[in-house]
Parts: structure tokens; C-alpha cells; sequence
């Protein structure tokens, strides 16, 4: 049987948070990569902020996303950059400028570069590509603006019903190595009609 195409879409680590400041000051590679002209990759950055939930997301989606397709397989959702490939470099003062940015579905910064590029994404996707959200339906910051493009076809996995942030990365990195992919449901039914869906607390 053959699978529709997946483009897997990140959700994003907080680039306001204590961990980025430390980032900002690290000596590590990462941290002077970040700092440098050339800049650091946006998955690995936002992999050091989140840690085992966003590389479980980044993993998963790598393992699955649809390369052959013309769109990505993969794209973080970033605040005022809208969706981006994970390999997008980005510098200290990136970083410092999403920090400012409240990732809210009644902020226009933060929301009108997602619905652009998700506008983008529908028109060059083929038309039975599924996008699956690796992240918390249970808030609309991002969900909302996401299902008013996308509709019926943005989807999440099923599996992460109850789990908190920690599992749900270990659940990712166990299928992306194990080659399992997870089975996904529509956002659009379960926001409107999921009780358990409010039970999701990660971001």
C-alpha cells in the first residue's frame, strides 16, 4: 500500500526562555555558530531549547517527511518567520527578535508569516498530501491559523492523546528508529469534538 505524502510542520521551541539566554552566551559550537555570520541551523537551535521533544520532532519528521516532494518534508513554525526548513540558518539576533514575538493566534506579527506560508505550502503541495502537526492541539496559537489554511487535511498523531512533552519525544525518536509511523487523526474534528484533546499541555 502505498502512503499519501506527509510535510511534517515543528512546533516551536521558546525562544524567550532562560535556556535561549544561555544559548545566546554559550561557548559552545552551537552557541559561537549562533553568533556568527553564517549563523546556526533553526533545527538544531530550537533542538538545544526543547531538547528530547523537539529532537524527537525533528527525527520523526526526517524519517517520514516526503522528499520528493517539491515542498519539504519537514518546516518549523517560527515566530515572524512563518515555516522554515530546519536546515534555515539563523543568528543571535534572530533568535533575540522570536523571543519578542508572542506566538498567539490574535498576534498579526506571529500569524500573518505562518498563514502566508502555509497559503504557499497548500498551493504546491499535491493534493493528497497530509500535514501533520507535531505539536499541542490544545491552545489555537498556532493550530487555529493553521486549520483556516489548511483545513481538513492538517492532522496530528493520534498517540500523543495524553502524554506530556517528555514522552512524546521519546514516543518520536522510538518510531523514527524503529521505522513505526504513528497513526494521525484530523485537527479539525478533534479541536471541535476531542474532550481528550484539551488534556494536551505541551507546546
Amino acid at each position: 500500500m502505498v502512503l499519501a505524502p506527509r510535510v511534517y510542520l515543528l512546533s516551536p521551541a521558546r525562544t524567550s526562555s532562560v535556556r535561549a539566554q544561555q544559548l545566546l552566551e554559550s561557548a559552545s559550537p552551537l552557541g559561537v555558530a549562533l553568533r556568527s555570520r553564517e549563523g546556526a541551523a533553526i533545527g538544531e537551535v530550537f533542538a538545544y531549547l526543547s531538547s528530547l521533544y523537539f529532537r524527537g520532532k525533528l527525527a520523526y519528521a526526517s524519517r517520514f517527511g516526503a522528499a520528493e516532494l517539491s515542498t519539504p518534508g519537514a518546516l518549523v513554525i517560527t515566530p515572524g518567520h512563518g515555516l522554515c526548513r530546519p536546515s534555515t540558518r539563523v543568528r543571535a539576533a534572530d533568535l533575540i527578535a522570536m523571543g519578542q514575538i508572542d506566538v498567539d493566534a490574535e498576534n498579526p506579527e506571529f500569524v500573518q508569516p505562518l498563514l502566508r506560508d502555509a497559503g504557499r505550502l497548500l498551493k504546491s503541495a499535491p493534493d493528497d498530501t497530509g500535514f501533520v502537526l507535531l505539536g499541542s492541539i490544545a491552545t489555537p496559537k498556532y493550530v487555529e491559523p493553521l486549520l483556516s489554511v489548511l483545513g481538513e487535511r492538517l492532522l496530528f498523531p493520534q498517540e500523543f492523546v495524553g502524554r506530556g512533552d517528555m514522552s512524546r519525544g521519546g514516543l518520536l525518536l522510538r518510531a523514527a528508529r524503529e521505522a513505526a509511523q504513528l497513526a494521525y487523526v484530523p485537527v479539525h474534528s478533534t479541536v471541535r469534538n476531542g474532550p481528550r484533546a484539551r488534556s494536551i499541555h505541551a507546546q
